[in-house]
Formats: C-alpha cells, structure tokens, sequence
C-alpha cells in the first residue's frame, strides 16, 4: 500500500518483545531487514478498531505462541491476539529446507534447476503467508503482501543462527 489517504491503516512499528530472544548478527540483520519491509509496506487494520491508526506491534513468544500487542501510534492499546505456532513449524521446517537447496542449487545447478527450486521455495512461502491470513481472520486485516512479510519474520524468528 502506498502512502495515502490509508495511511492511518499500517504499521508504523514493529518491535520483537526480549521474548524473543536475540541470536547471531546474521540472524539478528535478517530480523531487522524483515522488519524494515514490513514497516515499508504494509495494510494493517485490528478488526472492529475505529481505524485511529496508524500501529504500533510488539511481538513476543510465550508457549509456542505468538503474541501480537497492537497498539496505537500514541501508545494506547488497541488488543492482543496470541496465535499458535504449531501451524507453521511444518511449513517453516520446509520452507527452511528448500532454502538451503536453493541456496545450494546456486552455487551449482543450471538455470532451469534453480527456477524449479524457486518456484517451489515461493510456493512455500504463499502457502504459509495464506496460513497466518487465515489464522489473523476475524482479528487483523492485512492484504496478502503484508501476510508474506508477517510470514518472513515469522520465518526469522524460528531462525537460530
């Protein structure tokens, strides 16, 4: 979403909860690029919220679960929403492993192998963006190209180093 009249309907801030935890500087540069696309561009609406955006989000994790703490640009609190893990770890551990054969096909394979393993690296990735549209329905409103950037820091999050 560009900037515009529905700038009040975004996410101005992302912020991962000590929860979280910290990992290697590789690990924590993809955290903060995740974050920075995700800033960018993005629609986000908190379901039946008047729309006095725009947000602020804090991540944390308690018990496999994802805590979403939403909260408007002056500070006040608009809701929290936990969603389950368990969703996602096949999707992540998947995604994960097509990753590194593609990043592995790179270095090595031809053209046509490297776009087979893409295509089902990015099928990957829109079948665990449409996993947490899903699981947000009903609380959130986002667009499909915000749940692919939600979907990427979930993704680095899981990530360890």
């Amino acid at each position: 979403m560009g900037r515009g009249g529905l700038d009040k309907n975004r996410l101005i801030d992302v912020e991962l909860d000590e929860s979280i935890g910290r990992s290697t500087p590789d690990v924590e540069h993809e955290r903060a690029v995740a974050i920075f696309d995700l800033i960018e561009d993005n629609s986000f609406l908190p379901v039946n919220d008047s729309g006095e955006g725009p947000y602020r989000l804090k991540l944390s994790l308690v018990d496999a679960r994802l805590v979403f703490a939403i909260s408007r640009q002056a500070g006040d609190e608009v809701a929290t929403h936990i969603l389950s893990l368990t969703p996602f770890r096949r999707i992540v551990k998947d995604y994960y492993m097509i990753c590194e054969s593609y990043y592995q096909a790179i270095r090595s394979s031809t053209p046509s192998q490297i776009e087979a393993i893409d295509m089902g690296r990015r099928g990957l990735h829109n079948e665990g963006s449409q996993t947490l549209m899903d699981r947000l329905s009903g609380k959130i409103e986002i667009d499909f190209d915000t749940a692919r950037r939600l979907f990427t820091l979930v993704c680095v999050l899981h990530w360890r180093g």
